[in-house]
Order: structure tokens, then C-alpha cells, then sequence
């Protein structure tokens, strides 16, 4: 298990109660219960590691390409540099989200995306002509990303912070890219800021805990209308 704390007073005090708790357990006679190991990672090993691993690449009608990338394309460009934030269209629920949306006629409609990260979807909604869209995270990493990456691709998105139930009004597309964990209790918040006859998309679905989130959302009054599968990943279309 790997933890990655803001180096504080706050995180020292974490790692010494992390090593409390450890004793305690072997207290009990369990284990073996291994060392708590601490490595400091300069800022500046963040961007690194990105330029490393994220280059240019193409997901349906987008070709999505790192700030530090110079490539080219026919396709709708996308200009991205992620920052701490996440999505880059590397991992298979920001693919399944980016496919939908490019199978779908956007011009002219209203799109909110909730968990909005470095923003990719909302960007990418933009680019298809959305108008408005709206992209919210709790996170102010993500806030700042996304703005930037707004701005970086000259389209007009509001990033806010906060979740779906701090936005008011509604919605014809609702994206949201999160887990089971989160879409479970927050159905009722999207379902609350979808506009009448419009779509909910939601990814990030381990397939084992797709039920749960059927459950979840059938409750709030929403029905699966479409679905997509990779790896072990699941998004689904309700309406």
C-alpha cells in the first residue's frame, strides 16, 4: 500500500500514528507485518513521471496530445497537460466516456460534468460544440487543472468546486467518471440535474459492483439505456 501525503506537520503526525497502529497489530500476534517505509518525491518528479508515461493518442474522433507534445492531427485536438489531476484518456473509463461522447450529436447542448479532473470530457464535450458546460470537482488540484485546460484549448468551460448537488439547473448530458463508490450515493444528486429526456453517463464501474449502481440509479428513477464493457471496466448510458 502506497500513501502520498503533502509533507506537513499534519503528515508527520499521520506516519507516527500509522506506526502506533502497526505495533498494536503485532501486539496481537499478527503479522508479518512489514516496516512503514518514507521517500520524499520533489514536486518536479510529478511532471516527470507524466512526460514518461502520457503521449499523444487517438480516442474516436479526438486525438488527445500532453502540452509538451507538438504532434498533429486530422481530429479534434486536444491539448492536455494534467497536472496532478486526473484523466488523460491512458486509463479505460476516460476512453469508454471520450467514445460516447463522440458517438453523440453535442452542438448546442448542455453538458455537466461531475468529477471533472483535469477536465478532458468537458473540454472534449466543448469541442463538439456543447454549449453551456459546466465541470465540477472537490478537489482544487483538479479546479485549477481543469481551468487551465480550458483555457489551453480555447473553450469556453465553467469549472467550479463542489459536486452535482452544488450546481443549480439541468442538464440534456450528465458525465460523471468516478467509482461505484461515489455514483452510489450521489444518483440521486445526478438524476436531480439531468433535464428531461436527456442521458446520464457514468464510468469507472468495476463490472462486480455494476449491479449496485444499477440498483442505485433505478432507485432515483433512471433505467440502463446503453452499455460498454473494457477490461474489467463498465460504463452505462441511463436515461
Amino acid at each position: 500500500m502506497k500513501a502520498y501525503l503533502v509533507y506537513d506537520h499534519a503528515a508527520r503526525v499521520k506516519v507516527r500514528r500509522v506506526k502506533e497502529a502497526i505495533g498494536r497489530l503485532r501486539a496481537f500476534g499478527l503479522g508479518p507485518v512489514g516496516e512503514v517505509a518514507l521517500r520524499r518525491i520533489r514536486d518536479e518528479d510529478w511532471l516527470e513521471a507524466w512526460k514518461a508515461q502520457f503521449g499523444p493518442i487517438r480516442i474516436g474522433p479526438f486525438f488527445i496530445r500532453p502540452s509538451w507534445s507538438d504532434a498533429a492531427a486530422a481530429e479534434t485536438t486536444i491539448v492536455l497537460d494534467p497536472g496532478m489531476a486526473f484523466g488523460t484518456g491512458l486509463h479505460p473509463t476516460t476512453r469508454q466516456c471520450l467514445e460516447a461522447l463522440g458517438e453523440r450529436t453535442l452542438k448546442g447542448r448542455s453538458v455537466l460534468d461531475v468529477g471533472t479532473g483535469s477536465g478532458i470530457l468537458a473540454i472534449a464535450a466543448a469541442k463538439r460544440g456543447a454549449r453551456p458546460v459546466v465541470g465540477v470537482d472537490t478537489d482544487p488540484l483538479a479546479v485549477r487543472a481543469a481551468t487551465e485546460n480550458a483555457a489551453r484549448n480555447d473553450v469556453r468551460v465553467d469549472v467550479r468546486a463542489g459536486s452535482a448537488a452544488d450546481v443549480e439547473g439541468r442538464y440534456e448530458l450528465v458525465v460523471a467518471n468516478l467509482v461505484a463508490e461515489v455514483l452510489v450515493p450521489v444518483a440521486p444528486e445526478l438524476r436531480a440535474r439531468l433535464a428531461s429526456g436527456g442521458t446520464v453517463i457514468v464510468a469507472g464501474i468495476v463490472a462486480e459492483k455494476e449491479q449496485g449502481v444499477i440498483d442505485a440509479f433505478a432507485a432515483a428513477g433512471l433505467a440502463v439505456a446503453g452499455r460498454d464493457q473494457q477490461d474489467d471496466w463498465v460504463r452505462l448510458d441511463l436515461r
